[in-house]
């Protein structure tokens, strides 16, 4: 077994699931980083999330793959990674990512279900993890991998960014006031807020002296929300909804005194970086996923039901005897709404907002000190 007297040369992380489950695989990769520091780290992902691990410089190279790849590209990714690593590390404990480590290495570290019926996983890991889906936050639940290996635990939430992206955010944003950052939608609506209730969160702070800034995808319903969404907001809202990379969105988020989003990555970028956070909770099962407050310790941020305050987040809860109900939506798909979020007012979150925000005016943070990253990101495919 690797030790920090003898550590993997080259190693193979595989995260292929949603962009927030790659965000949150990140204190893993700096705690191998900083355990291992000659090892070169490799990540394996679904293609559309690399993004968010643009400029992070514990990553060596980002290797992608389809989400559902055919038989023709499974073939080029094993016979790109064959044998090339000393370990690989998968975590999910999904079928196709315990065979990805079997190919990649000899040493080989994953999550397994308690399902017994999957035993030919189990007899092709080195090393095995006992998933927790409910009860252990994604971010612990990563760092029991390198728990194997009695290293010292990071969790740290790695954003990063480049001067380019630092530059393309001064020019479409005056930086000088006080910044409120609202993320309208959440990739499935199940876990979205209402167009109502966005409308009076962005009035009440255009009329408390912020300058309110729209985020969000490229995607056509997000553009479609925020220009349906502007006409009913104060002339000073910008509406950069579909502008920024996820790096320029980090930068922006870091400058703000107050960010407001659902349950979404950029939502858990703003919590890492200490911004001042409400993040809008309703069915999501907030022990697993609530947003990683900066410098929490090794321990689950938040409870199972009602609204919390951790550091610099606080999570409100839709109200209902169901909540959460871990489904996706009353419909339980994931174009379906949600009642818990829906019944949620512009007023009661107002009304929390006063525990994140000063009652005194604040002024506007200056730039931060982060150092810059400006690497060229490497890509294999």
């Amino acid at each position: 077994m690797y030790t920090h007297q003898s550590p993997p040369g080259r190693l193979l992380i595989i995260c292929t699931r949603r962009i927030g489950d790659v965000l949150l695989a990140t204190p893993l990769i700096r705690t191998f980083k900083q355990c291992w520091p000659k090892a070169k780290i490799d990540l394996l992902v679904f293609k559309g999330t690399e993004s968010i691990l643009h400029s992070n410089p514990d990553i060596e190279n980002i290797i992608s793959i389809e989400e559902h790849p055919n038989f023709f590209q499974h073939y080029r990714l094993i016979k790109k990674i064959f044998r090339r690593y000393d370990m690989a590390v998968s975590t999910l404990p999904g079928d196709k990512g315990i065979l990805y480590t079997y190919f990649a290495a000899k040493y080989r570290v994953g999550m397994l279900h308690q399902d017994k019926s999957r035993w030919w996983k189990r007899r092709l890991l080195s090393k095995a993890v006992e998933f927790d889906n409910i009860s252990t936050h994604t971010v612990l639940m990563n760092l029991r991998l390198a728990e194997i290996f009695q290293l010292k635990l990071c969790s740290e939430i790695v954003i990063s960014w480049k001067k380019s992206d630092q530059q393309k955010v001064l020019e479409l944003i005056n930086t000088t006031k006080k910044l409120a950052i609202l993320h309208l939608r959440p990739k499935f609506s199940y876990k979205e807020w209402t167009k109502e209730g966005w409308i009076g969160v962005a009035n009440w702070l255009s009329q408390k002296g912020y300058s309110v800034v729209l985020t969000g995808d490229s995607n056509e319903f997000e553009k479609k929300m925020a220009n349906e969404l502007i006409n009913s907001l104060p002339k000073n809202v910008m509406n950069r909804v579909g502008q920024l990379t996820f790096n320029q969105v980090g930068f922006l988020i870091s400058l703000a005194q107050i960010y407001i989003g659902p349950d979404t990555v950029v939502t858990h970028i703003a919590a890492a970086l200490g911004v001042p956070t409400l993040a809008l909770f309703g069915p999501s099962n907030p022990v697993k996923w609530g947003p990683w407050p900066k410098t929490w310790t090794l321990s689950n941020p938040f409870v199972r039901i009602g609204s919390q305050h951790r550091n610099n987040v606080y999570l409100m809860q839709g109200s209902g005897v169901c909540v959460p109900c871990f489904k996706e939506g009353c419909d339980q798909h994931i174009r379906s709404r949600s009642r818990c979020l829906e019944n949620l007012s512009a007023q009661q979150v107002i009304n929390k907002l006063s525990v994140l925000i000063p009652q005194s005016d604040t002024p506007a943070k200056s730039h931060p000190s982060q150092e810059l990253i400006t690497s060229a990101e490497n890509y294999l495919f």
